[in-house]
């Protein structure tokens, strides 16, 4: 049986419906942590294509020139870890030396029996979003820090900006419904005058996507200088950034991250299906705002908990589940979740992105 109703959904709903003034962030796709959650879903994708079934739970973490690979996986595929980490690496833009290691092992046969019949890779709760307020059904500042990020890389990978490098964040502030700051550290070359960025970023970064820029406050690089970045700056790692990749902070998240995850692990597959019965119970309009929630023992194939509220604390968890099946291997065949999908997802955030199968809208 499962359980409905509980406060603690209700609580976060409610206390973001009454949230006027919020601040949230997002990375480029060279940020350290991003390289580490895109490296993670290539060999990820790349295990999926060549073997539908494989269990994968890959994590790198990169630290001033030296890159680990470690995680468990088991799989018909034939996958070079390394290379593919390498590729990914290249891809983005560094070109700096990277020592590889790679501790790659077989999954726990003792986790694999529950997994095996259906049930899930783990314990743990997910969470699920969305919200009226802007055409992707994420919060505003969700939405505008994730386009100023994609607009940030577009820059530099066009060649329109050619001082810039592949490091970088943004973030902007929101104050009853408007933009009051918006903030972007960008990594660029050693020459960079820091006037000529902030100009340029002004104009071309800040203007497009925030449409006005009057009465906001804009910050650019405000250490003054960004030349030293991606890992020979700082660690990165798997998984550190889902606030970035999910609601900002805005909403509760239950601590397991997604990328380097099969969908047998609920850490992912899960909070995709919350993430598509909050933004369905939003399009069909049964909720402004909703907040879904589900909760797992490890092996077993029933969640133990499924619950959704609305920004005015009306209970819609029957609604859920009447429409939608959270056991493991029915989220899998649903969202297609065995197709190499996922290394497109470890930048930008998870959620409000058009194609990807948690994000159709359905009819209830």
């Amino acid at each position: 049986m499962l359980s409905f109703g509980t406060a603690t959904t209700k609580s976060f709903v409610l206390m973001f419906h009454s949230l006027t003034h919020y601040t949230t962030e997002s990375v480029t796709n060279g940020h350290p942590d991003k390289v580490c959650d895109q490296m993670s879903d290539a060999i990820l994708d790349a295990c999926l294509t060549g073997d539908p079934t494989s269990r994968v739970a890959v994590e790198t973490f990169g630290s001033h020139g030296t890159l680990m690979i470690g995680g468990e996986v088991t799989t018909k595929a034939d996958v070079d870890y390394e290379a593919i980490a390498r590729s990914v690496y290249a891809d983005i833009g560094y070109t700096e030396p990277l020592d590889v290691l790679s501790r790659v092992v077989t999954q726990s046969g003792d986790i694999a029996m529950g997994v095996d019949t259906g049930g899930a890779g783990d314990q743990g709760i997910m969470y699920g979003y969305a919200t009226n307020e802007t055409e992707e059904y994420l919060p505003l500042g969700v939405v505008l820090s994730h386009a100023l990020a994609r607009k940030l890389e577009k820059l530099r990978t066009s060649g329109e900006l050619p001082y810039l490098r592949p490091d970088g964040k943004t973030q902007v502030t929101i104050k009853e419904g408007k933009v009051i700051t918006a903030l972007t550290s960008t990594q660029h070359t050693e020459e960079a005058e820091l006037e000529d960025i902030r100009r340029d970023l002004t104009e071309k970064l800040f203007l497009p996507v925030l449409g006005n820029t009057e009465n906001i406050e804009l910050l650019v690089n405000p250490t003054g200088r960004f030349v030293q970045g991606g890992f020979e700056a700082d660690a990165g790692l798997t998984g550190r950034k889902i606030m970035v990749d999910t609601y900002g902070g805005l909403m509760p998240h239950g601590g397991g991250a997604f990328s380097g995850k099969d969908a047998t692990k609920v850490d992912r597959s899960a909070a995709y299906m919350c993430r598509f019965a909050a933004k369905n119970l939003v399009a069909n309009g049964h909720a402004k705002k909703a907040l879904v929630s589900v909760a797992y023992a490890i092996g077993r194939v029933e969640p133990v908990m499924v619950e959704a509220f609305d920004d005015e604390g009306n209970n819609l968890s029957e609604i859920v589940a009447k429409n939608f099946d959270f056991r493991p291997r029915a989220i899998q065949e649903r969202l297609g979740l065995q197709r190499p999908i996922f290394r497109e997802t470890a930048a930008y955030g998870h959620f409000g992105v058009a194609g990807r199968p948690w994000e159709e809208i359905i009819s209830l």
